[in-house]
């Protein structure tokens, strides 16, 4: 059920060349963690049918605050910052309400 507090991200990861088998590894773990939290709705990790190395992934929180929760979560902070984002080149974020 949609209400007006839930937030939804997309976050889109250009990888570095040859790294995109370790950085889906390590998504995998990510993935499995992110979904346990109480505030997440779902995680989902998505491929560029053009380009390999381009990661779109598309996760749904019940509230900020659940964001918050998840970027100060231990698989977020040694994972995602620690190991993948070393790995990108590039790292873009946008947080979205739905409005329709």
């Amino acid at each position: 059920m949609e209400n007006q507090d839930q937030v939804y991200v997309f976050a889109t990861w250009k990888v570095k060349q040859g790294e995109i088998d370790k950085v889906l590894d390590l998504l995998k773990t990510v993935r499995e963690e992110s979904i346990k939290e109480d505030g997440n709705l779902f995680y989902k990790v998505h491929q560029s049918n053009l380009d390999a190395n381009t990661l779109v992934l598309y996760e749904g929180y019940i509230n900020e605050a659940a964001i918050e929760e998840h970027r100060n979560s231990s698989h977020f902070q040694e994972l995602v910052l620690g190991k993948i984002v070393p790995l990108l080149e590039n790292r873009e974020i946008v947080l979205t309400t739905l409005i329709q």
